[in-house]
């Protein structure tokens, strides 16, 4: 349904987006993940049609960016991340606009927007000036306004920016509710919005593709699980408790930290290695208070933090 293929754009000397190549199928909901500056913005205005790419191709439902413009924005909803509204008419007004621009008349304009306020829960500001809503309501109305055409394809970049935890649950909702009939890349830099939402992720960075695959397929590939334990730290040195944890079969690495009369460590295994049942003998045998010993599994936030540094 969306199909890149070695899409680029550049400013001047400076690469944007560089060589992207993926696909979304339909009925798929793709996370578009990076850093702030990675280049998700400027691919989903590229898609949309707002941006001219510098190299490369991108085809919506078959239909080339720039070959086939018009129709590309047909079938698409978008909500840019700066949510550009006209605050000077009311919520109503604004989306009966958009429908009419969009070319909807009639009963077709009447059943749209009333689908689209009732799913992002309008009703409250139908007659309330947009300039006089909240950011969240905000948002909500942008939102509405992507949706209202009953588009093929949605891209949203950062859809669920300023709403409360309440109002980010019902647009997950929403997309989960969209996801047999729609096509959906969402653009963001939130993990726990990915792992709710999305079947797939593209981990971008500095513009270009970091990594690619579904949240447990990334969590996989990542960062090795660590062993967390936590000693009071009255009767240990930190040296004696470094030499003692390194000196566990199968630990790699040593972090050790210090709060509140606790010393805080965490251990780095060889791959597949669980190392608590040694450091529960070791606190043991040297007579340590163990106050807490777990087992961090490897997430799409350590992912993400390795393939984006800085």
């Amino acid at each position: 349904m969306i199909v890149l293929k070695e899409l680029g754009k550049r400013y001047g000397e400076f690469d944007a987006v560089e060589s992207l190549s993926f696909t979304v199928e339909k009925g798929e909901v793709v996370g578009f993940l990076g850093p702030n500056g990675a280049g998700k913005s400027s691919t989903l205005r590229m898609l949309a049609g707002f941006l001219a790419p510098t190299s490369g191709t991108a085809t919506l439902a078959g239909h080339d960016v720039i070959e086939e413009s018009l129709e590309v924005r047909r079938l698409i909803g978008y909500l840019p991340e700066s949510n550009p509204l006209y605050e000077e008419m009311d919520v109503s007004e604004y989306l009966e606009w958009v429908g009419e621009v969009r070319g909807m008349r009639a009963a077709a304009l009447t059943k749209g927007v009333s689908r689209a306020i009732e799913a992002c829960t309008l009703g409250e500001v139908l007659s309330k000036p947009i300039g006089l809503l909240s950011k969240g309501y905000r948002q909500r109305t942008g939102l509405a306004a992507s949706i209202l055409h009953d588009p093929e394809i949605l891209l949203l970049d950062e859809p669920t920016t300023g709403l409360d935890p309440n109002q980010t649950r019902e647009v997950r909702a929403l997309i989960q509710s969209l996801r047999e009939k729609k096509t959906v890349l969402l653009s963001t830099h939130i993990l726990s919005e990915v792992e709710a939402s999305c079947d797939r992720v593209v981990i971008l960075n500095h513009g270009k593709i970091a990594a690619e695959g579904s949240p447990a397929e990334l969590a996989a590939k990542g960062a090795r699980p660590r062993v967390t334990a936590s000693f009071r730290s009255a009767d240990i040195q930190e040296d004696v408790l470094r030499e003692g944890l390194n000196g566990i079969s199968d630990v790699t690495h040593v972090e050790i930290s210090s709060k509140d009369g606790v010393w805080i460590t965490a251990l780095e295994t060889e791959e597949g290695a669980d190392a608590r049942e040694d450091v529960f003998r070791l606190a043991a045998d040297r007579n340590w208070a163990l106050i807490e010993l777990g087992r961090e599994e490897t997430s799409l936030e350590s992912v993400f933090r390795t393939l984006t540094p800085g």
